[in-house]
This record gives structure tokens, sequence and C-alpha cells, in this order.
């Protein structure tokens, strides 16, 4: 029997952030900052990336971890994303992602109509969640992959 129908959660992660960053950038929607090219994605970091498009992967991988977690705000995200910290000799530790990386891509996505926000005034500790037309193209994403993989 095959199931016609598929949601973000039966798909792979990877399969999917990278089919929904190349749908992005196909788009054309999303401004990439300035400072794309030479930022790193967190202090415990050496190197940028060196995917020149992972900008776009990055949002992808946002789109999909609100998708899962609805209300997550740019804090929660700065945790997910962080790495280990090289500490020497001393004990390695948790440290967070860049916050202005997070804030960007839940900007863009917002922007673009992805991602919509609760009104602060209703609740100040709303964080963001997928907006109807933003789970379609999601979920149509998530459909295309499954019948790929058949």
């Amino acid at each position: 029997m095959v199931k016609k129908s598929a949601t973000v959660k039966d798909i792979s992660p990877h399969k999917f952030v990278v089919s929904y960053a190349e749908h992005l950038k196909k788009q054309g929607k999303i401004i990439l900052p300035k400072w794309v090219d030479i930022v790193k994605t967190a202090t415990a970091k050496e190197l940028p990336p060196s995917n020149p498009d992972w900008f776009y992967v990055h949002c992808a991988a946002v789109a999909r971890a609100v998708y899962l977690r609805p209300g997550v705000g740019v804090q929660g995200l700065r945790k997910r994303y962080g790495c280990v910290k090289n500490g020497g000799y001393a004990p390695y530790h948790h440290d967070v992602a860049s916050r202005a990386v997070q804030r960007k891509c839940l900007q863009e996505l917002e922007r673009i109509g992805v991602l919509g926000s609760e009104d602060k005034a209703k609740n100040p500790h709303s964080g963001r969640f997928v907006t109807p037309e933003g789970q379609r193209d999601m979920d149509l994403i998530a459909q295309s992959i499954q019948l790929r993989k058949i």
C-alpha cells in the first residue's frame, strides 16, 4: 500500500532540509545578509561555514525546527544549533550558537510568510509558529520526497 500524503515528520531530516533549502533558493525571496560569507555560526567555531549556500540550509533547518516545536524562539534555537567548545585542558562544555544568525533566519522566514509570531501584548514569552502557507509548502516538499523514494 502506497502512502500518498506525507508530512515533515515522516521524512528524513537531512533529505527534507536539503530539498527545502533548494526550494528557498529557487524562490529567490530570502535576502542574504551582507555578513553571510564572513560570519561564524558560533563563538566556539574557528571558521565560517564552507558551503556557499549555508544560509539557505540553516533557514530550512530552522523552519523544520519550528514546525516540529512551535513556540520556539531565538534562545531555544541557539541551544539547539550550539556546539562543543574546546577548552584546551579544561573540560569541554556546550556553547550556544550565534544570536544574530538565528534571529536573521527567523526574520527572513517570517518576512516571506513561512513563519509567524504572536502578538507580544498577548503573550510576551511567545515564540514563532509555522503559518498555514508555510506548512503547506513544507508538506508539499515532504510529499515530493516521499514520492521520489517509492
